[in-house]
Formats: structure tokens, sequence, C-alpha cells
């Protein structure tokens, strides 16, 4: 496995100046909480419903033009977001803005207190909150699109390792348990019990570093600041209340920390997460109160962004592209025998409404097998200047985010997840054949063995061409 190393803190320099006019930014956060409760949640694999609010939803958009290209960026304080709802803000975002469609990057927090908007596992959306969420995500494009004005952008990097671990480990034979198909050929658990004997190692590495998006006014008042980590989630939210977890936390810690006003919207996105949490797996921390851990996670980005802010170069004459492409991939689908257990299994369930995790994942193998071979999924690749961002509709491991970084044309990369649709998780084929939850096939976890390849050589050969 390969041993990765990265240093304490890394200081990049802001995106370099291109021929271009010069810079308008605009940033929005409108509100997507539910206007009724209860509510499902998405985040389990049983349906969890919301009795209150323990804080508040957001679409959280930037919005940015050179004076050619003008682009959206909106981060969603979602678990995970369907492309067709994407599709439809984009579409009502474009008629009353003019920015072209393909112009637009959308992309949920991952946050497992939030409502469901899409069908997945036993969690079903209301269609009520489904138009309310579109509308909203309508309405941060069009409000941060009117905002507009001359601005500045600026970009720094810092690296916390300390909140991130790889949560695939290997463990010792007698701490490996069968699959619900009843396999047991896996080779890694996820998420183990903590600070026991039988834990070898991570399978995987994590990517510590936080990339910082500064935009301001040319009069120096912060407008926005978006901030992309590859933390999959804190949680530790009180039951059945929504919440935007370490996402919305930083945003309200990070606009106090600049004693920003009303305008200013601060944005976490999630980068290659899917096999990346904030456990410690050898040294357990202590249980802590509900929403503690959020607090702390949240500060200490700030913290990061504290330690870099000063050293952050404003550009306002930067060039901004963007390139949008469909790649078809292939759907994992279950053999013969493992359709005839799952459809046993079923028939025989006590309670088709609660579903055992065995029969939860028999009713995914019947569903896939009466899906559609393949799947058409967005990628999306951004050039600021010196800086490209790479959108992806998929949990992404970190190692595939890692490889994207390095062999990037441009200075600095990051990729933001859960982008512009939900494709379930993205390990490479060498994960792929570890086994482990986040391989095992169902409607979180469908694409071809060979998907990250596909979708890693796809993003460079965009990011190539709009290296200009």
């Amino acid at each position: 496995m390969k041993k990765l190393i990265y240093g304490c803190l890394i200081l990049i320099s802001a995106v370099n100046s291109l021929d271009a006019g010069d810079l308008r930014g605009g940033a929005a956060a409108v509100d997507i909480t539910p206007l009724k409760l209860p509510v499902s949640m998405t985040g389990g694999f049983q349906d969890r419903q919301a009795e209150g609010v323990h804080d508040r939803l957001h679409a959280r958009c930037m919005v940015l033009s050179d004076g050619e290209t003008t682009i959206a960026l909106v981060i969603c304080d979602s678990c995970l977001i369907p492309r067709e709802i994407y599709d439809a803000a984009k579409q009502s975002a474009s008629k009353k803005t003019g920015i072209p469609v393909n112009r637009i990057l959308t992309a949920a927090t991952h946050t497992h207190t939030a409502p469901t908007a899409a069908p997945l596992a036993q969690c079903h959306p209301d269609p009520d909150y489904i138009e309310h969420l579109t509308n909203q995500i309508t309405r941060s494009i069009v409000v941060a699109h009117k905002n507009l004005r001359s601005a500045e952008l600026g970009l720094q990097t810092a690296d916390l390792p300390e909140e991130v671990s790889n949560r695939r480990w290997f463990v010792k034979e007698s701490a490996m348990t069968a699959n619900p198909f009843g396999g047991t050929e896996d080779r890694v658990r996820t998420n183990p019990p903590r600070g026991i004997d039988v834990l070898i190692e991570p399978a995987g590495p994590v990517d510590p570093e936080i990339t910082f998006l500064s935009l301001r006014s040319q009069d120096h008042q912060p407008q926005a600041l978006l901030a992309n980590y590859g933390l999959h989630y804190v949680g530790g939210i009180p039951g059945g209340q929504l919440s935007a977890d370490y996402f919305g936390e930083f945003a309200r810690q990070i606009t106090d920390h600049l004693d920003a006003d009303e305008s200013f919207v601060g944005m976490m996105s999630n980068g290659a997460s899917g096999d990346v949490n904030n456990y410690r797996f050898l040294e357990p921390r202590e249980r802590q109160p509900p929403f503690e851990r959020i607090r702390e996670v949240a500060a200490a980005v700030v913290q990061k962004y504290d330690s870099v802010d000063e050293k952050i170069v404003y550009q306002n004459d930067l060039t901004i592209n963007m390139l949008e492409r469909e790649l078809t991939l292939g759907i994992r689908q279950p053999g013969a025998n493992e359709l005839t257990r799952a459809r046993k299994l079923l028939k025989n369930a006590a309670d088709p409404k609660r579903l055992t995790m065995n029969e939860l994942y028999a009713q995914e193998s019947v569903r896939l097998s009466e899906a559609d071979p393949q799947v058409t999924i967005k990628l999306q690749t951004i050039a600021l200047g010196d800086l490209a961002i790479v959108a992806i509709p998929c949990e992404v491991f970190a190692d595939i985010g890692l490889e994207i970084k390095q062999k990037s044309p441009f200075k600095q990369t990051f990729v933001i997840a859960l982008a512009n649709g939900y494709h379930g998780y993205l390990p490479t084929p060498e994960q792929h054949a570890l086994g482990g939850y986040e391989t095992w096939c169902s409607g979180w976890s469908y694409l071809e063995t060979e998907a990250s390849v596909k979708i890693s050589e796809q993003a460079l050969k965009m990011l190539g061409e709009i290296r200009k």
C-alpha cells in the first residue's frame, strides 16, 4: 500500500493573473430548511423522522464573472441530491439570470441530518420538500447574480490532518464478518470498533489539505469564502433534529471570525471523502455532548484559515474557464444466485417497512437487476486563473482526489464531490478488490469497478482542455 507523507502546512500563492477583464463576484445564502415537519432524513438505512430543527439549512451560492464567462457554484446543506433536482433548478436559474446551464455547479455537503431528497434505502422524499428545495436552489443563484459587483479573488491552502482518518481498515481475520450477501471474501472493515487490538492499518490514505477561496470587494470587504475539505461529515446531532453539521457551523464561525456583515456567505464543500471520517480509531476520543465535536472541527478549520489569511494575495483580473461533459458508465448487477437469495429473503421478511441489513441489501439487488445497465453522469472542470476545480457526482475516495491533484496541469486543484447529482461511492478498482461496505452493490454503490479510472482520465483530459 502506498504511503503518503504530508507536511504540517502548505502555503500556495494566489491564482495567477491572465488576460481578462475585471472580476465581478456575488454571493447569497438561501434557506432550504423544510417548511413543515416531521420530514424524512437521509443518512441511515432505515427512515428517520426529523421532528425539529437544530440549525437551519442553506443553499449557499457564489457567482463569478470575468466579463466574458459567468459561473455559479452552489453548495447545499443536504446529504445527497439527485441530478433531476439540480437540472430543474439550473434551467430555472439560467432563464432568470442568463448564466448558461453548463456554467452552474451544484453540490451537496453530505450532512446526514438533512431531509431526504432522493428515494434511497428505506427513506422517501416529501414531494413538497423537493419542490421547495428546487425553488430555493434557483433563488440562491438568482440572488447571488443580482449581488454581482467588482471583486477580488484570493487562494490559500492549509493542512489539517488531525481531523481526518481513513475509515476502511485491515483487521485481523478474527474480526472480519460476513457481508450482507452471505460472503466472507471481504478483506477490510469499514468503521471497525475503535481502540481494539485487532486493527492492523488503514486501507487507504487521507487528504489533509483545506483549500480556501476568498472573495472580497475592491474596498477589501469580505463577500464570500468557499472552503473545501475531504471530511465525510462529523455527526453527533441530537436525535430527530435537522442540522447542517460542521459545514453549516463553519459558515457561522467564519462569519463571526471575519466580523462580516449579513451579506457575507461562508461555504464549506466536501472533497474526496468517500472513505474518510472524523474518528480516531487507535486512540478514541471520549464521548462528547451533542454538537460539541462539530463546533471543534469547524473551529479548527477557521483557525487554519486565520493562519494563512494575511498571506492571501488577491487578484481582480483572472480568466474563468469551465467545461462540462457527460460520461456513460456501466452498472454492476447481481448474479442469478444472488438474485434468487435476495428474493427469498424479501419474501420471508418479517416487516417490509423495517428491513434487516441483509434484507435491505436484498432489496437493493432486486432494484439493480431491474435498472438500466448503464448510467450517464455529469463531470465539470473549472479554471480560475491557475486554480482548478473538478466536480464529480459521487462519494469520491481520497486516493482518487489525491491522484487528480498530483496529475493536474494546474498549480492548485481540488475536487468537489457529490456534485450535479448522486451516483454512489467511487472506490478505485484496488479498493473494490478489498471489498467492504463502500463496495457492496446497492443504490449507493453501483458503478462499474473501473468507474474511478474512467472518471479520473476524463477529468484530467478536461483539465488539459481548459488549461490555456
